[in-house]
């Protein structure tokens, strides 16, 4: 029983800015979907800051949730706000400014984090170590959810971002791998960690990838923000 007080304050501690940072993430792309000619994730309820709408079992919940008491690992996913394109004024542009949107609330998410961290020092101690924690997270895995996301591999928003900005002859063969991307993602993540580990290899792919870009982002929020 006394160790359950702790693990509740960690989980809390997580769970808090991660459920943010996905609600923003999933709300912002049927925002601004909406905005672009496409009611879709609108009439579904999808435009809210109402977490549950969001939620995926498995992917918010559950999996999450033992990745993280297990290994401290976080990883997971909402439910996909879906998106008409035939409903958008164009299409293909269109489609652009949607998939940036999630990334670019994450990033705004983060500086406001920043900013937030200036009022801790003003609240009695537990909740100043409380919020503080809460904010410092959630600077960190906003980043990370911008970053992993502008992979450019469909269906994260940077393989849309890429399938609308490329030539077709690109474009074509990279939004068909939209159906196999779940399977491409969850290998780079865990199957060639695995593998490479039993080789006796520290190698991570995506890690390698999204590492020193969060790195390079979380300085500049630092600077911008005044907490360097």
């Amino acid at each position: 029983m006394d160790d359950l007080a702790p693990m509740i304050l960690k989980i809390s501690v997580m769970a808090i800015p991660a459920l943010v940072a996905i609600t923003f993430h999933e709300a912002a792309h049927g925002y601004v979907a909406k905005r672009l000619g496409d009611p879709t994730a609108y009439m579904l309820g999808r435009v809210t800051f109402n977490p549950f709408r969001h939620i995926d079992p498995i992917g918010t919940v559950v999996l999450p949730l033992i990745l993280f008491l297990t290994s401290g690992l976080l990883f997971g996913w909402a439910k996909p706000v879906p998106v008409d394109l035939r409903n958008l004024h164009n299409p293909r542009r269109d489609m652009v400014w949607v998939a940036l949107a999630g990334p670019g609330v994450n990033i705004a998410l983060a500086l406001v984090s920043a900013l937030l961290m200036h009022v801790a020092p003003y609240l009695p101690d537990f909740a100043a170590t409380w919020f503080f924690e809460n904010l410092q997270i959630s600077i960190y895995f906003n980043l990370v959810l911008a970053v992993f996301n502008m992979l450019p591999l469909p269906p994260l928003d940077g393989g849309r971002v890429a399938v609308g900005l490329l030539p077709d002859a690109l474009a074509r063969p990279l939004a068909g791998l939209e159906r196999y991307g779940m399977v491409i993602l969850l290998g780079l993540i865990f199957l060639i960690p695995l593998v490479a580990g039993q080789l006796g290899y520290a190698f991570n792919p995506v890690f390698m990838v999204i590492s020193p870009i969060t790195e390079a982002l979380f300085d500049i929020v630092v600077r911008v923000t005044g907490l360097a």
